[in-house]
């Protein structure tokens, strides 16, 4: 499940790169340069952005959806990896107690023999 809804993200992001491009800019847009003009006058030019921003706002919904379910069907691999959290578990076990904090005790000086 979790790598159909992660090929269905990235099927969906291909497909909103391509309707984003195909729509009409300020500059005339990718169907412009390519002869896109002529279609665009035969369907009719308000209809086709009207599809193109419905498109474009119905590939970005479900990319988010397909997002958040890769994260709910996600196999679960987090685990406890910490190593210190493992060496604490082990000293508690053990019968130490992380709890107490124990004074350095002073070191008397040496004395050199001259």
């Amino acid at each position: 499940m979790y790598i159909l809804f992660i090929s269905l993200a990235i099927f969906s992001s291909v497909l909103l790169v391509l309707v984003v491009l195909a729509q009409n800019s300020k500059g005339g847009g990718l169907s412009g340069q390519f002869g896109g003009s002529g279609a665009s006058n035969m369907i009719g030019v308000k209809k086709t952005g009207d599809l193109l921003e419905r498109l474009t706002w119905g590939f970005a919904i479900a990319i988010m959806v397909f997002a958040l379910a890769t994260n709910f069907t996600a196999p679960n691999t987090a685990g406890t990896n910490d190593a210190i959290l493992e060496k604490a578990r082990e000293q508690q076990g053990s019968g130490i107690d992380l709890n107490k904090t124990e004074q350095p005790q002073p070191v008397a000086p040496v004395e050199e023999n001259k």
